[in-house]
């Protein structure tokens, strides 16, 4: 898409994208403390909190993954099925990171031409090439394979990234926004309906 090639729109979409995946994780971890909600534990689950946050991250894999820029927004799509398909395992703060380069290094071979190897996101995601792969097939089975994403829903996606980063500036007060609901689309019709991305 022509319009994620302009300057500037990607540091945008990173800085949006990991502000609303901070807000999600923080959610869910408070809602993990405060209920006796079952969480499973899956393979994308960290022993302890990654260091790193999660803007630093997204554009660690940005600036090493050269991947298209599409791939960011197709990511944004699998992840969002993900956490509808998998209930039990929403975005926190223990597995965003692995959800996050492993969504972006399936997007981007499903999406790209030319792609990087799975060593290769290894590295880039600060893990082995083993867990790579085993991270790899697990979100795969958690999509139940469904990889396609229509045009109508990368646009109806896209348009609700812009319509939100045009929304929240200055980014100084996406940080201390609470959580928002997200707006998820319906592959076949784009429809619109509101809910949280991870709950």
């Amino acid at each position: 898409m022509a319009e994620l090639e302009k300057a500037g729109v990607m540091p945008k979409l990173i800085a949006f994208l990991s502000s609303l995946l901070e807000r999600v994780a923080e959610s869910n971890d408070r809602t993990r403390r405060v209920t006796t909600q079952s969480q499973r534990v899956s393979v994308f689950h960290g022993l302890s909190r990654p260091t790193i946050t999660i803007q630093s991250y997204l554009e660690r894999i940005f600036k090493y993954a050269n991947c298209s820029p599409s791939c960011f927004v197709v990511a944004y799509v699998y992840l969002d099925r993900f956490t509808h398909r998998q209930p039990s395992l929403p975005i926190n703060s223990f597995n965003v990171h692995r959800l996050l380069i492993t969504s972006v290094m399936v997007s981007a071979k499903f999406l790209d031409d030319l792609y990087y190897n799975n060593a290769y996101y290894a590295k880039v995601g600060g893990i082995s090439t083993k867990e790579m792969n085993l991270l790899e097939l697990d979100f795969l089975f958690g999509l139940g394979f469904d990889l396609n994403v229509t045009p109508n829903t990368f646009h109806a996606y896209f348009s609700y990234l812009q319509k939100e980063m045009t929304l929240l500036q200055p980014l100084s007060l996406v940080v201390v926004a609470p959580p928002r609901s997200v707006i998820t689309f319906n592959d076949d019709e784009a429809s619109h309906q509101k809910q949280q991305l991870a709950v």
